[in-house]
């Protein structure tokens, strides 16, 4: 009986996001549109479409069990991730605007050269197919778990499924149609968690002070580590992890940024990641609130809390542990934020591979536009692809994988940005690529060098180290070589 509210409620929602998609996009499905939104997005509707973009199904399902492990000491992440996004606002966005980008790793293109530009383009593509398809992988697990098995209907076709409902509503307008899409699973995200927690604090306490104090005097409720250098969790790493973690993967990210670069000028675009930084980190607090009163409410109704983190709040609403209501309110949450975020990833992987990789502008536009379809499609399947290898190698956290494959992917675009925006050297840029490739394996080869002498274990901050490595490689390619002369 609970499978089949799932399967109604995922019907029903498509519906009305396959509508919306159809009204946003029905008087644009050029190029331009599916690439920039025709640079009239309102930046209003971006910003409030960004947090769900942002935060994923991998949030609504990971952060709140995350509270088993490392209590809520991800909110010092988050405290990093808002001085991030002021950079982003502040460095980032007026050079995109004032370079008229379209992919933003032109810019690499134009300061480093062409090796440069391909090398950051190309390991965009890579982390973005990797953290996009593990996202996808976790609400696929879920679906498949508590829907799909009781009508022995294979993991792969879920995960076919899942990806086709995707590239239906993204294929004609992308962007344009995204960022109004984005809104309304954004709302519904947030509406979900809103209620969910209010039918868990129920359970709690009949009372807001009650549930509050409840949240604090639990053993789960500590934020800070200043104390212990060796844990990953420490106040300084998670923070400035949390600054680097968002210059990447938003400030530096394809699918980021292209809806910050369809609105109508900078000024917009900056309004919209002041407050999009603004809402992150209250957001997040709720969710780990939420993951709290998840413990609290199986201690009271005697249920055994999962060992897994990301079993936590499945378990509960789809187990209809809470009702028929939070079942309902959690497969809308779920399905909205993998959606959201899933969908503008599809888009800027394939506005990147067609710009960056393929140089569709060089075509006319009506080719432009059967080889965007064509790449569409097939960036499609290659997610299919990974969210399968996922299933086979298996994850304990997917939040934690996904920013473990942020610190080894992202690094190199880091390092090539940085040294792009704050040096005026010019390396060899044929031995870019190799700078590139070189630096993760050797931040892996010291991770575990350093753990296997000291006991130490890096965390995130390994994206600093990979980044510096890169920053460094790229000083020594440019022994010798004159000095870059032009502005960009």
């Amino acid at each position: 009986m609970n499978g089949l509210f799932i399967l109604l409620t995922i019907v029903l929602y498509f519906g009305l996001l396959l509508w919306v998609s159809r009204w946003a996009g029905k008087r644009h499905s050029d190029n331009d549109a599916f690439f920039r939104g025709n640079r009239e997005s309102p930046w209003y509707i971006v910003s409030f479409g960004m947090i769900g973009a942002s935060l994923s199904g991998v949030t609504f399902v990971s952060v709140p069990g995350m509270v088993q492990t490392i209590d809520m000491t991800y909110m010092q992440t988050c405290m990093g991730f808002f001085c991030g996004y002021l950079i982003i606002a502040h460095v980032l966005l007026p050079l995109y605007y004032r370079l008229n980008l379209t992919s933003i790793y032109t810019y690499l293109g134009k300061r480093l050269g062409r090796y440069s530009y391909k090398t950051g383009a190309s390991f965009f593509l890579l982390s973005k197919t990797l953290g996009a398809a593990a996202r996808l992988y976790l609400v696929c697990v879920i679906l498949q778990h508590f829907v799909f098995d009781a009508y022995h209907i294979p993991f792969a076709v879920t995960a076919i499924g899942t990806v086709a409902l995707i590239w239906l509503y993204t294929r004609k307008s992308g962007i344009r149609s995204i960022v109004w899409t984005d809104s309304l699973q954004t709302f519904c995200l947030l509406l979900a968690l809103g209620l969910i927690l209010y039918q868990t604090a129920t359970q709690v306490s009949p009372d807001f002070k009650g549930v509050w104090n409840a949240i604090q005097e639990s053993g789960h409720s500590r934020i800070f580590v200043f104390d212990d250098w060796q844990s990953k969790q420490n106040f300084f790493k998670q923070f400035f992890s949390g600054i680097f973690i968002t210059i990447v993967m938003t400030g530096l990210d394809q699918d980021m940024m292209q809806k910050n670069l369809s609105c109508r000028n900078l000024k917009e675009a900056q309004k919209n990641m002041y407050c999009y930084g603004l809402s992150f980190v209250p957001v997040n607090y709720l969710f780990l609130c939420l993951g709290i009163l998840l413990i609290l409410a199986a201690s009271q109704l005697h249920i055994e809390v999962p060992a897994k983190g990301d079993d936590l709040l499945p378990m509960f609403a789809a187990g209809g542990h809470l009702g028929y209501t939070v079942l309902v309110l959690f497969t809308i949450g779920i399905i909205a934020a993998a959606f959201s975020s899933a969908d503008s990833a599809l888009a800027a992987l394939t506005t990147s591979f067609c710009i960056d990789i393929l140089n569709i502008e060089r075509y006319p536009e009506q080719r432009a536009q059967r080889i965007r379809k064509g790449s569409h499609l097939l960036i499609a399947t290659v997610f299919v692809l990974c969210i399968l290898a996922f299933e086979t190698i298996g994850s304990p956290s997917v939040i934690d994988t996904i920013y473990t494959l942020a610190s080894y992917t992202y690094g190199p675009l880091l390092g090539l940005f940085c040294f792009g925006l704050f040096t005026r050297m010019r390396p060899r840029d044929k031995g870019v690529p190799y700078i590139a490739l070189a630096s993760p394996v050797v931040c892996y080869l010291t991770d575990r060098a350093v753990f296997l002498a000291t006991g130490y274990r890096f965390g995130y901050e390994m994206l600093m180290l990979n980044g510096l490595l890169t920053f460094g490689g790229l000083a020594l390619l440019s022994i010798g070589r004159n000095r870059t002369t032009h502005d960009v």
